[in-house]
């Protein structure tokens, strides 16, 4: 018998569920609507603020994980813990959870990924630095490119490390979020 997700080591969820990269999928953009359609419907009317494709699926000319990420906002932190509630109970599930944000995932099973997977990123509104990476990426090919390329590098070095995959990113997809945000400074509202 398999172990429950919850019951596995990280190490075991990273054997599990290794870092792998891909060409870009045109199918990402239509799994994308069709999650969001059915975000807005399994939640009360009014309580998602924006809802958004962001990470490297939304970027047509790079290869990315085959993991749709989808930034979430709602207005506050009751609203938060009732999206939370509600997606748990349709077979989301929490990674980690904060005052002010929380990640979850869909498509993780003890047999590994299944053929959609998703990670939401549920934030409260204004709290989306990932929108000014995403659209300073598909404005500047170039540093999506680079970007690209950093991530093919990194690949099977972190294979079976997510942490350390990430946290070699950081420095670039900080840089680059700080220069979008004076470039598109108002762009997003609050």
């Amino acid at each position: 018998m398999n172990k429950q997700l919850e019951e596995m080591t990280l190490e075991e969820l990273w054997q599990l569920f290794p870092i792998f990269l891909v060409e870009h999928r045109s199918e990402w953009a239509d799994w994308y609507q069709e999650e969001s359609h059915s975000l807005y419907s399994q939640l009360p009317e009014g309580l998602v603020k924006r809802i958004s494709h962001v990470g490297s699926t939304a970027i047509p000319s790079i290869w990315a994980k085959n993991i749709v990420d989808i930034l979430l906002e709602v207005a506050s932190k009751e609203d938060l813990t009732i999206v939370v509630d509600i997606l748990k109970e349709k077979g989301w599930r929490v990674m980690y959870q904060e005052s002010n944000q929380s990640s979850l995932n869909k498509g993780y099973t003890e047999d590994g990924f299944a053929d959609r997977v998703f990670h939401l990123h549920l934030r409260l509104v204004g709290d989306h630095d990932e929108l000014y990476f995403r659209d300073y990426l598909l404005d500047h090919p170039d540093i999506a490119k680079d970007y690209e390329e950093m991530k093919l590098s990194l690949w099977k070095t972190f294979e079976h490390d997510r942490n350390s995959y990430t946290n070699a990113k950081t420095t670039f997809i900080k840089k680059y979020t700080q220069l979008a945000k004076k470039a598109y400074e108002g762009r997003y509202g609050k």
